[in-house]
């Protein structure tokens, strides 16, 4: 008598998923990005990204290594495309900083992102535990005083500003207008409200240039 031999064959499990690097610290950003630093666990991460924490820890190493890579993302994908406008020499010292703060507002107010500066809004809320990634956002901010600067220079150089204009100075102004405008976003100013903000300055900036030079 013959009998059916059992079917022992394995369901085939097929290929494990492969980690989206990308993916990850795009999700990773927006948590950052909405929440800060600080109110962001490491549970939430693993949760947004769909990623294990094992897996987080052999990439990133730790929340902070997560956090530096966001921040790098963050630069290439929105701060540097926003600080190219100014570096355009077919463009007046005007058209170029409307074109910078116009990019700027866009980005703070886009429905596609949290509101505001990714940079900013991290670095409100960071305590005295987080004292390495403080140090890293300071770092930021000095980095976009000095992009501000080098502009500025540049210009000077082209005779569009004074000689003797404080660079150092309308560059410092410059950045804690852009730091206002964040706030306002996460308050809920719209696109048209932060560029009238802008505007506001533009038309003004005659006066602000004289303000910053020798008296």
């Amino acid at each position: 008598m013959t009998t059916d031999a059992p079917n022992c064959a394995k369901k085939s499990r097929g290929r494990p998923k492969v980690f989206d690097r990308e993916a990850a610290l795009d999700k990773a950003m927006t948590l950052f990005w909405q929440h800060g630093y600080e109110a962001t666990s490491l549970a939430d991460l693993v949760e947004a990204t769909g990623a294990k924490a094992p897996t987080l820890y052999a990439e990133f190493t730790n929340k902070e290594g997560l956090f530096r890579a966001v921040l790098d993302r963050y630069i290439t994908q929105f701060a540097a495309k926003q600080e190219a406008q100014l570096f355009c020499d077919d463009k007046t010292l005007e058209q170029a900083l409307s074109d910078y703060f116009s990019a700027v507002a866009a980005c703070f107010t886009s429905a596609d992102t949290p509101a505001g500066c990714f940079i900013i809004t991290t670095s409100s809320a960071l305590a005295a535990s987080s004292e390495q990634v403080a140090c890293t956002i300071k770092a930021r901010h000095a980095m976009q005083e000095q992009t501000l600067v080098r502009f500025l220079d540049d210009r000077r150089d082209k005779g569009e500003l004074p000689t003797d204009c404080d660079t150092t100075g309308l560059a410092r102004y410059l950045c804690c207008l852009l730091q206002g405008m964040s706030v306002s976003a996460r308050e809920g100013a719209c696109f048209a409200a932060l560029s009238g903000v802008a505007d506001t300055t533009l038309r003004i900036l005659p006066e602000l240039i004289t303000a910053y030079r020798p008296r």
